[in-house]
């Protein structure tokens, strides 16, 4: 580790307001936006729908990434989805208003974050186990159930985002560098 460096988000110990149980969480949706909002810092807009081999798309996975946060954070409350949620579910995959911008949709998953951490706050302890009907079937789940999904679905997706932001950037820099046999 040098001087200018942090130890990742789980290793600075106990994030305040939080409990016990809900802190890896927190501590996982805290590591997934430090992590976004590093790799992202230069991005280029213009390489937001980039889909090398077919992959989702970096913007894609940024709006994916909010949106599954707060379709969560009300599946939690037990509340039904608003009709801009649909909405912006509608439009995850293919864009919202053009243009879109890198910066833009980072921030918005850091404010999506920082809700979802207000989310884990809140969260009595007690409740942790209720029932939680999930979309238009009322898929069973729990609340422990959503904010897990949450954080996991945002640890998978962040990754899958890293991955192909990368590759975008090499692709479009001419710097992908293909195995000689």
């Amino acid at each position: 580790m040098t001087p200018t460096t942090q130890p990742e988000v789980w290793l600075r110990g106990p994030l305040p307001g939080l409990l016990p149980s809900l802190q890896p969480l927190a501590q996982a949706l805290l590591q997934a936006r430090e992590e976004v909002e590093t790799a992202l810092a230069a991005f280029p807009d213009a390489l937001l729908p980039a889909r090398p081999a077919g992959v989702a798309s970096v913007g894609f996975h940024l709006r994916h990434l909010s949106g599954v946060l707060d379709r969560m954070q009300t599946y939690a409350r037990q509340e039904p989805l608003s009709a801009a949620q649909f909405a912006y579910l509608a439009a995850e995959k293919e864009g919202l208003t053009p243009p879109e911008t890198t910066a833009a949709l980072v921030r918005r998953f850091s404010q999506t974050v920082e809700q979802m951490l207000g989310t884990l706050r809140a969260t009595p302890e007690a409740t942790l186990p209720e029932f939680r009907p999930v979309g238009r079937q009322a898929l069973p789940s729990t609340v422990i159930g959503l904010l897990v999904h949450a954080t996991e679905h945002t640890t998978r997706h962040t990754g899958q985002l890293l991955v192909t932001a990368r590759l975008v950037q090499a692709l479009a820099q001419g710097e992908l560098l293909l195995p000689t046999t």
